[in-house]
């Protein structure tokens, strides 16, 4: 049987050009693996480029992960900062309605962190939980009722000090202890 050419032709990545001589490819060519890459003496382009990575190359990849962790860190505060101002507003609108209704604020009172004492404070306002954990003054500031605590918290009273409110009371806490802002005062109003 004779062959006028060679019998590689019609297999994948094979050309009449780049059959192989004798040696190995024809000159000018390149032997292709399988996944369609070219072999060279060291091993391929794959190989050459794992073998490429610089210092210069990990140190942007760290400073573009730096970058994005403090794009993705400017992108939460923002949205917290966008809540906050959602929940004193309806703080605002709370102590109006309160006010409103003749619902009588009271004076607040403050548990240790350890929740083993309780302290008198001078803020007067509503509780926003039945715990006591949390309220809201008559100023529509928002507070979390846990102090230090200590002598003088005993003898001259606990000194509140506003937080930022949230939409969410609770939130990340165990099911059933986190109720959205809206409804618990809701239930203030209610409650009277």
């Amino acid at each position: 049987m004779t062959h006028d050419g060679d019998d590689t032709e019609g297999l994948p990545g094979s050309s009449p050009s780049s059959a192989p001589g004798p040696h190995g490819p024809a000159a000018g060519t390149h032997a292709t693996n399988d996944a369609g890459g070219t072999a060279g003496a060291l091993g391929g382009t794959a190989g050459r480029a794992a073998s490429s990575t610089t210092p210069d190359d990990v140190a942007a990849w760290r400073a573009q992960r730096t970058e994005a962790a403090a794009h993705q860190a400017n992108e939460l505060e923002r949205r917290r900062a966008l809540e906050s101002a959602e929940a004193a507003e309806l703080l605002r609108e709370f102590v109006a309605e309160a006010e409103r209704r003749g619902i009588a604020p009271v004076p607040l009172q403050a548990r240790s962190y350890a929740g083993d004492a309780t302290y008198r404070t001078r803020t007067l306002g509503w509780y926003l939980r039945k715990n006591r954990t949390l309220g809201v003054g008559t100023d529509a500031s928002f507070y979390i009722l846990s102090v230090q605590g200590g002598l003088s918290a005993r003898l001259r009273g606990a000194t509140l000090v506003p937080s930022d409110p949230p939409l969410v009371l609770g939130k990340g806490g165990r099911d059933g202890e986190s109720i959205s802002l809206a409804d618990a005062i809701e239930l203030v109003l209610e409650r009277g």
